[in-house]
């Protein structure tokens, strides 16, 4: 890294964003992209105590985001049919807890994240004593499947995207 250019990507993400926001692409959109993210990530270094996360595997983060992205699509259209269409009698909410093994407080955020995109499903809480997680799900039938659900598809590529050798190797 360079003393300029300390966070290349986050310099790069914010430049990227602000030619996004502002529709243009004209010398002076870039230039002041340019200084935005020159100049932002030291300045908001102390929000970050932990430092900048770490993607140990961004291929498995693509494929995460992919399939999130897809689940968040076909949960609206499941819940928009049970809120259109269903006898709402027959609805079963509830809330249930999944142990979760990973700990990194980044993975844990990304987890929140998506569980919270997804229609339907809601993070609650982390029970600190456990660390089990508290989810609301708006329409449960099978709540092992839900579980394995979260454990498999989420927390395992999070876990492998965030968390490193030594943390992993504390869990096994």
């Amino acid at each position: 890294m360079s003393r300029w250019l300390p966070y290349p990507i986050v310099s790069l993400a914010l430049c990227a964003l602000w030619l996004l926001l502002n529709q243009a692409f004209d010398v002076a959109s870039i230039l002041l992209g340019a200084v935005l993210g020159i100049a932002v990530p030291p300045l908001v270094r102390r929000l970050q105590p932990l430092g900048y996360p770490r993607l140990r595997a961004p291929a498995t983060l693509l494929r995460l985001l992919g399939m999130a992205s897809v689940e968040i699509v076909r949960s609206c259209f499941n819940v928009c049919r049970i809120i259109l269409f269903a006898n709402h009698a027959n609805v079963k909410s509830e809330f249930i807890l999944i142990p979760l093994t990973m700990r990194d407080p980044y993975g844990l955020a990304m987890l929140s994240c998506l569980i919270n995109m997804t229609p339907g499903t809601v993070w609650v809480e982390i029970l600190p004593e456990r660390h089990e997680l508290s989810l609301h799900v708006f329409d449960l039938h099978d709540e092992q499947w839900w579980i394995d659900t979260i454990k498999t598809r989420y927390e395992r590529p999070l876990i492998d995207i965030f968390e490193t050798e030594r943390t992993r190797g504390d869990l096994a």
